[in-house]
C-alpha cells in the first residue's frame, strides 16, 4: 500500500530528472544525487518517511553543508 501512495511522487522526481535537471548545472554535493536519493527513499520507506528523508537531504545540499557518499538508511 505504501508503494502505491509513493508512486505518483516518484513520477514527479523522474519528470524532474528528465525535463528539468538536464537544463540546470550539476550542483549536488552528494552521491547518490538528491533526486536518486529521493526515489530510493520513497521506494524503500514509502511516502511519509521517504519524503521526510528526501527533504532533509535536499536541505543539507548547499555550499556549507556536507558532501560525499550518503546512502538511504
Amino acid at each position: 500500500m505504501k508503494k502505491i501512495i509513493a508512486y505518483p511522487f516518484i513520477l514527479l522526481v523522474r519528470f524532474y530528472q528528465v525535463a528539468i535537471s538536464p537544463f540546470t548545472p550539476s550542483t549536488c554535493r552528494y552521491s547518490p544525487t538528491c533526486s536518486h536519493y529521493a526515489i530510493e527513499a520513497l521506494q524503500k520507506h514509502g511516502f511519509f518517511l521517504g519524503s521526510w528523508l528526501a527533504l532533509k537531504r535536499i536541505f543539507k545540499c548547499h555550499p556549507w553543508g556536507g558532501s560525499g557518499y550518503d546512502p538511504v538508511p
